[in-house]
């Protein structure tokens, strides 16, 4: 006998077709979630920060934050006003300074510092001024006294404002600075004495 095809029998073979592909592929689904998710004890998550910053230059960690010990003075080195103690060196270390010229003005004799390929940098440093000398950082704990700053000349780094500009090499650099206690019109109360100064970088 022969069989008609009326095509709902095949019909029907497709539609259970679909159904059973669609089972798998949910089955397969369900299989991948439960294989990646996490088991306790066996994840964690990690935390990245960083820090985008302007300039040429990168400073230092250990130059970013500096303990500086001026020594013992005993207060008959420092038995009149302008008197000082020996200067104590510190050093700013750049590093990785790149070529991107330098067009800077030196605020103190008012001309500028040009050049088409090296960076150039001045240091501002800001702290409390000394009530009887406003060119001295006020120092806590003692009296009579304030810190003085002096660039790598010798010449005065006045607080709040710029230090004269310096040009760069490409590379490493080291910028050289001085402090020092000197006396001042108040009269004298010793102690152990601090003081913090901060510090920024401009390179325009």
């Amino acid at each position: 006998m022969q069989r008609i095809d009326n095509g709902c029998n095949s019909q029907g073979r497709d539609a259970l077709t679909r159904r059973a592909g669609q089972t798998a592929l949910l089955a397969l689904v369900l299989l991948t979630s439960q294989g990646s998710r996490a088991e306790p004890g066996n994840h964690g998550m990690l935390f990245v920060h960083g820090a985008l910053t302007e300039g040429a230059c990168l400073l230092e960690m250990s130059s970013a934050y500096q303990d500086i010990w001026l020594g013992e003075t005993t207060t008959s080195s420092l038995a009149v006003p302008g008197n000082r103690t020996q200067p104590v060196a510190f050093q700013l270390r750049l590093r990785d300074c790149t070529r991107m010229g330098a067009a800077i003005r030196d605020t103190r004799l008012g001309y500028r510092l040009w050049d088409a390929y090296q960076p150039a940098v001045t240091v501002s440093f800001t702290a409390p001024a000394d009530a009887d000398n406003p060119q001295l950082v006020q120092v806590q704990g003692a009296e009579g006294l304030g810190l003085r700053l002096l660039d790598a000349d010798n010449r005065d780094v006045r607080l709040g404002s710029r230090s004269r500009p310096q040009l760069l090499a490409l590379g490493d650099n080291g910028l050289q600075f001085y402090v020092m206690a000197e006396r001042t019109r108040a009269p004298l109360l010793a102690g152990a004495y601090r003081a913090a100064i901060d510090f920024r970088l401009n390179y325009d």
